[in-house]
């Protein structure tokens, strides 16, 4: 006879009680009955996938510290495009990897007609049209040959400086031609001032009244975007602090949220996104615009890793930090991990 049922009826009244009328457990019993009770669900449209379509390249590079992440020629990025399409990915956001001599000191192959990055903007959208959105990364860095997301100048006191309110006419052109390559959405990630009113007007202007803005809003100058300079070539030398926000900082994030919806922005985004949960949920309280948030290379490749060495299980990992982004707020979350996750997901 078991010790419970040697017990007196008095003794399991006793227990009941002392509040175990409610058992928590009984909602964890099955995988079912989990699935049932779920707060948080991942769906494939939820995700957006990062892709990088690379110049004067005969074949699909893998990049080294991103394992299973390619820059891509225009033949392979269109059928990983469709392979994540397949999957139920319907976003991707497209990033340029230029060769260093097309790299000048305004990053002018970001705005020219056929340079990397429109070519590839236009070949996903002649092909899927409005079957996969594509978003383009609005940004100087990859095709500057200092490596920065604006124009250099001096300061009065002869130090080297990125130029604010020169960067916006070039991130008005930039944005201009990725909306004529066929963009759905241009994703300004620079971090200077004003530069969605700027876009916003630009485009408005140029008739694209339709083109949607994904401003990188609360985008921290973050160690963790380590691997995405192996993945674009980075020419950058030093660091993007005067620019990027300061990873001590909570409520600059607001301001730099309000001032992006003001200012016209369709999404806001959190960049990087496990670091910046707390940013993230407070942020989605805040607004009534959508909210991402942007699981960065290193927050990838360090799970990739971990997962080589046998120390944790890949596959729950992935799902565990998809989820926790998701429960923290994030209406879509970009991640190099989208199509493994939207087909477990799907």
């Amino acid at each position: 006879m078991s010790e419970f049922s040697e017990n007196t009826a008095g003794s399991r009244d006793a227990n009941y009680d002392a509040g175990l009328l409610r058992r928590p457990r009984r909602l964890r019993s099955s995988v079912a009955m989990r699935e049932l009770v779920a707060e948080t669900r991942l769906h494939p449209s939820d995700l957006i996938l990062p892709m990088f379509i690379a110049d004067k390249i005969d074949a699909p590079n893998e990049i080294s510290s991103m394992p299973g992440v390619y820059q891509h020629t225009e033949d392979s990025l269109l059928r990983a495009v469709e392979e994540a399409a397949e999957a139920g990915v319907r976003c991707i956001d497209l990033f340029g990897v230029p060769v260093e001599e097309d790299k000048d000191h305004n990053g002018s192959q970001s705005w020219a007609t056929e340079g990397i990055l429109n070519r590839g903007v236009r070949a996903v959208r002649e092909r899927f049209g409005d079957d996969v959105l594509v978003m383009a990364d609005t940004c100087l860095d990859e095709f500057t040959d200092h490596g920065h997301c604006g124009v250099l100048s001096t300061d009065r006191f002869g130090q080297t400086v990125v130029d604010n309110d020169a960067t916006l006419p070039c991130y008005q052109q930039m944005a201009v031609a990725q909306a004529e390559a066929g963009a759905h959405i241009v994703s300004p990630s620079g971090m200077m001032d004003g530069q969605i009113a700027a876009i916003r007007a630009a485009l408005d202007t140029a008739g694209y009244q339709d083109v949607a803005i994904m401003a990188y809003s609360a985008k921290y100058a973050s160690a963790f975007f380590g691997p995405f300079r192996d993945a674009v070539g980075s020419s950058l030398q030093g660091d993007r602090r005067t620019y990027q926000q300061d990873p001590a900082n909570f409520r600059e994030s607001m301001l730099e949220v309000d001032l992006d919806v003001a200012e016209g922005a369709d999404f806001v985004m959190v960049k990087p996104a496990l670091p910046y949960l707390d940013v993230l949920s407070a942020v989605k309280e805040r607004v009534d615009v959508p909210v991402a948030a942007y699981q960065v290379s290193g927050e990838y490749s360090m799970i990739h890793a971990a997962a080589r060495n046998g120390w944790i299980d890949l596959d729950a990992v992935m799902m565990e930090s998809a989820l926790s982004i998701k429960r923290a707020g994030a209406d879509q979350i970009l991640t190099y991990f989208a199509v493994d996750l939207a087909r477990r997901c799907g």
